[in-house]
């Protein structure tokens, strides 16, 4: 089972995308509003959907960029405003708009959990 870190301020949406995970089989180890919150809680995630714009900020990005390098993280970004991933992680296999679909996420989540889907996509971020 793969678990998922969930970086959304809007709890609803944040409940709503851990619902859809959880039902296609995925662990989710954490939900966090904010940058402190994320890497309180990144410890275990294999991967992390990750909005722009949290109770902080436009944290989002840079935020992104931590999980990659500090724990290996690949991102989901989830945003309504893709235009603001100047420079994608390292670890991201690309981003979905809100609003989203179920198989948006679930989608994504597949893709994110392929062994060779960072080696593969780095140089592009992708909409799925």
């Amino acid at each position: 089972m793969k678990s998922v870190l969930i970086v959304e301020d809007e709890i609803f949406i944040a409940m709503e995308i851990e619902r859809i995970l959880q039902d296609a089989g995925y662990s989710v180890v954490g939900i966090a509003a904010d940058h402190a919150e994320a890497l309180a809680a990144a410890t275990g995630a294999e991967m992390a959907f990750v909005d722009l714009n949290l109770r902080d900020g436009p944290t989002g990005p840079g935020l992104a960029q931590e999980l990659a390098s500090r724990f290996g993280v690949r991102i989901v970004y989830v945003t309504a405003n893709p235009n603001q991933i100047e420079q994608p992680a390292p670890t991201a296999v690309g981003y979905i708009r809100k609003p989203f679909s179920e198989e948006a996420i679930v989608a994504a989540a597949a893709l994110a959990a392929q062994p060779d889907a960072v080696q593969a996509l780095h140089q592009d971020i992708v909409s799925l």
